[in-house]
């Protein structure tokens, strides 16, 4: 199976990186389309496949097809490669809020498989969230749910819909989590840490929470109950978060990714 992904960013980089790393293709059967000469040059140098500038020169050799380009330059994408695709070929896309009938229609194809991952797929502890046309059969399903896979855990959603939400929830999120260790981190160094104190303090404290939640069936709320003791000082700190609506500001938050990935895909 020959793979051509198309952007050689973050994401783009990522893929190719894992699927070679786990041994699911090989560089002979890996492209990659960028069209920044200096970032191509760059990619080059890597060896992970075959670096291509235009899409005549590659896409019709390619089984997968990996969009992973920013939402905004769909348009632009779909107007330069619509010639060259054909029907056989299987499309995935990563670009958020982006329809599958959008694709389908832009590029005149019907297998389209839409996936909303995160950055700590870079590691291979991503969580990626994925859907797709009718017509992608089950066989093409499974091929590009191990590949997938081979960047974290993958979850297969029926409504597309779902895409969007998990877009807010899992592919913005390691953001969230890193906006509140960095005010841990301030709030550590006002206490007199220095940043690299406060550094450990946060990040083995994060760790260490979420390895231990994985690894029982306690709910957050019962490890909350367990950590806390009356009158103690997580007491008093949940007491802060509650009075000033932490917790309704979250939630607002990712509804708030949620509408934006929304506007991207009408847009």
């Amino acid at each position: 199976m020959k793979i051509l992904i198309i952007g050689g960013g973050n994401m783009g980089l990522t893929y190719a990186q894992s699927f070679l790393r786990s041994h699911i293709t090989s560089k002979e059967d890996m492209m990659i389309l960028e069209k920044s000469p200096q970032k191509a040059q760059e990619l080059a140098k890597k060896d992970i496949g075959t670096i291509y500038g235009t899409a005549e020169e590659c896409l019709r050799n390619a089984d997968l097809i990996i969009l992973a380009v920013k939402p905004q330059d769909a348009p632009q994408l779909f107007e330069s490669i619509r010639d060259q695709v054909e029907a056989q070929q299987v499309f995935l896309s990563i670009m958020a809020g982006v329809k599958i009938k959008t694709i389908s229609e832009a590029l005149g194809v019907r297998k389209v498989i839409r996936a909303m991952p995160n950055l700590p797929a870079q590691i291979g502890m991503g969580m990626t969230a994925f859907t797709s046309s009718d017509e992608v059969t089950r066989i093409e399903l499974v091929m590009v749910q191990n590949l997938l896979n081979t960047t974290g855990k993958t979850v297969y959603v029926e409504n597309e819909g779902a895409i969007d939400a998990a877009t807010a929830i899992s592919g913005s999120g390691p953001a969230y989590v890193w906006f509140f260790m960095q005010s841990l981190i301030e709030a550590a160094q006002a206490m007199g840490f220095s940043y690299s104190e406060s550094e450990l303090l946060v990040g083995q404290t994060f760790k260490g929470a979420i390895d231990l939640f994985s690894k029982t069936d306690f709910t957050c709320e019962e490890w909350i109950e367990k950590v806390c003791s009356k009158g103690g000082t997580t007491e008093a700190a949940l007491a802060s978060y509650r009075t000033n609506a932490v917790h309704a500001d979250i939630i607002a938050g990712a509804q708030a990714a949620l509408n934006r990935a929304k506007e991207l895909g009408n847009g």
